[in-house]
């Protein structure tokens, strides 16, 4: 049973797996976060205590009555502690294994788990139940060393030294030496086991180290963006350089609210803000990774079109279905595969691929900087976002039985043109930037226009209405609307009296294709924080960012939503508009480190 957000993820930017309380695994997919789960107990329970038959891993302590968790200082890498009332206790420290080796990347469809002993007398056992196709249990087989675990897709071999007898019976041992356990391909494992993991475990933890050494990160809150980036970095697929806006699927958006989605894709939307909120960090490569990635994305866009969200290898169609067998989190179904977002009409994916792409021609960090061939390739994105700025979609809420002419989007195409534009100045093509700088003006004047409702001093969230919606605060980041102008003002004030509650920010406050919303989104409150800042009232914006992290999980971390009353987590997780908002909202609130001199 998972009961709440007290959730523990570890990776290597291959797989990923989410660790519970007690420290099993109830979920991770293979051979990538968009795969088949082999861990699905997150998604296989009610509230009533019963254990699902198959998906997890526990390796338990008898008599245990204490747990404590923890990551190794600025690492991905967790460890779990059990202890009795006796005096025994075990450690299980669980990675999965990524590090440079022999000059290639070495990130395997992997887990590593090592149990050690750290006093008394422990007795464990080791309960391994792999799921495949979404919460069928495995067929086995056994050799001397290992047990072979036969998905649909693939087959897993866990290798150890621990009796197998005694881990097909799952029955209690008593634990004398450090137990180690590699869960990965079905391949004869090279090298003597106990040596290798400990190798593999000492270099993991220096890799992850090493990366965060390069972090620029603020003198305040300096452990909540470390794990955030961390985290970030772990949502990123490094093969291809996708980034997935989670590493879970269908963890509704509130109790039996039927708001659960399949977020294990890249959404272009999220791309942005994840790589934006990275790149303030320094963290290159996850810039590098992703722009290789949009560049495969921009030339299989042939008409210019861009979907609102990709497979992790740049897959187009992500069919919707429903996991029968799988009641879903807490009982609370469906468990949706795929996402049918896919096939909508979002037109501010023009802008987000435009933003995201065009620091390659202004940034000499980089090993290659973009040329006139992307620039050409970029126009045809321009182009598209030319013709259909003022045309209704789906909106960013991704809003499924109705459209409308989105200040959001059209803004984005806005910040497209007017980017290229930029762009084309760093290349020295001046024909092409004022030709781009005209229609940025012009789609500008059309939207300032259209959205702006003089008699309630605001700026409507649709062309067509009157509507309220958080993304309007967005006008300021995307630099259409300057923090001292008095449109924005006006707009910030109506947004905050009309969607804050308490704490916390609604997307908005009318119904939806599902009924009223319920919870707060929690990106809307960053968004808020930022803009309370960029408005000169740091007071309300250092409180309201003290709450959020104040509610972050165990972990350090958040999911997608937040209920306002009880202020529960929700939604899924960990999500990485929320983890942008913490390393935004950190650097734009932290003191400097100049303070400190």
């Amino acid at each position: 049973m998972i009961a709440d957000m007290d959730l523990w993820p570890i990776g290597n930017c291959q797989v990923s797996a989410l660790i519970d309380k007690n420290g099993r695994f109830v979920w991770g997919c293979v051979p990538r976060v968009d795969g088949d789960p082999a861990f699905t107990a997150l998604l296989d329970g009610g509230e009533n205590g019963v254990e699902p038959e198959t998906g997890f891993w526990a390796i338990e302590m008898e008599g245990a009555v204490r747990t404590t968790q923890s990551y190794v200082r600025n690492t991905p890498i967790l460890v779990t502690r059990h202890e009795d009332d006796d005096g025994n206790a075990v450690e299980i420290t669980s990675f999965c294994p990524r590090y440079d080796r022999m000059g290639r990347p070495y990130r395997p469809t992997a887990f590593a788990r090592i149990v050690r002993p750290v006093s008394g007398s422990p007795r464990i056992r080791v309960r391994l139940r792999v799921a495949t196709d979404w919460g069928e249990p495995t067929s086995i087989t056994t050799g001397s060393n290992h047990v072979r675990y036969l998905m649909r897709d693939m087959t897993l071999r866990l290798t150890t030294l621990a009796s197998i007898d005694r881990l097909r019976a799952e029955t209690f041992f008593r634990l004398t030496a450090p137990h180690y356990f590699f869960l990965g391909p079905d391949e004869s494992f090279q090298g003597r086991l106990n040596d290798e993991l400990e190798v593999m475990l000492e270099r993991t933890a220096h890799e992850w180290r090493h990366w965060v050494r390069g972090l620029a990160i603020p003198l305040e809150w300096q452990d909540v963006v470390i794990r955030s980036a961390i985290t970030l970095k772990l949502c990123q697929h490094e093969e291809t350089g996708a980034i997935v806006a989670a590493l879970t699927t269908s963890l509704p958006e509130h109790a039996d609210s039927g708001r659960n989605w399949d977020y294990r894709y890249c959404w272009i939307r999220d791309a942005y803000y994840t790589v934006q909120a990275l790149n303030r960090l320094g963290a290159l490569d996850v810039l590098e990774g992703y722009l290789a990635y949009l560049a495969d994305i921009v030339d299989d866009a042939k008409d210019g079109h861009i979907q609102p969200l990709y497979g992790v290898a740049g897959e187009k169609r992500l069919p919707e279905r429903i996991a029968e067998r799988l009641p879903g989190y807490r009982g609370m179904g469906p468990v949706r595969i795929g996402n049918e977002a896919a096939v909508q009409v979002q037109h501010d994916a023009y802008g987000q691929i435009v933003l995201s792409a065009v620091q390659a021609f202004h940034d000499t960090r980089l090993y290659r900087m973009a040329t006139a061939a992307e620039f050409a390739e970029l126009e045809r994105i321009g182009e598209r976002a030319w013709q259909v700025y003022d045309q209704p979609d789906a909106g960013l809420w991704e809003l499924r039985t109705r459209v409308a002419v989105h200040t959001y989007s059209a803004a984005m195409c806005w910040a497209a043109c007017d980017r290229i534009a930029a762009a084309a100045r760093a290349l020295s093509l001046t024909e092409r930037a004022a030709f781009w700088s005209n229609r940025a003006d012009t789609m500008r004047a059309r939207i300032e226009k259209a959205a702006w409702r003089p008699d309630t001093n605001r700026m409507s969230a649709t062309f067509e209405g009157d509507d309220l919606d958080a993304s309007l605060i967005e006008l300021l980041d995307l630099r259409f609307l300057a923090p001292d102008d008095p449109r924005f003002l006006g707009t910030l004030d109506a947004v905050e009296k009309g969607l804050r509650r308490g704490s916390t920010m609604l997307r908005y406050d009318t119904e939806d294709d599902f009924g009223l919303p319920k919870t707060a989104f929690n990106v809307c409150t960053f968004w808020l924080i930022e803009a309370l800042h960029a408005t000169g009232d740091d007071e309300d914006a250092r409180a309201l960012f003290k709450e959020m992290v104040a509610r972050r999980t165990p972990a350090g971390l958040l999911s997608e939503d937040i209920d306002p009353k009880t202020g529960e987590l929700w939604g899924n997780y960990p999500q990485t508009y929320s983890l942008v908002g913490l390393i935004n909202c950190a650097g734009l609130l932290s003191k400097p480190w100049s303070s400190v001199r």
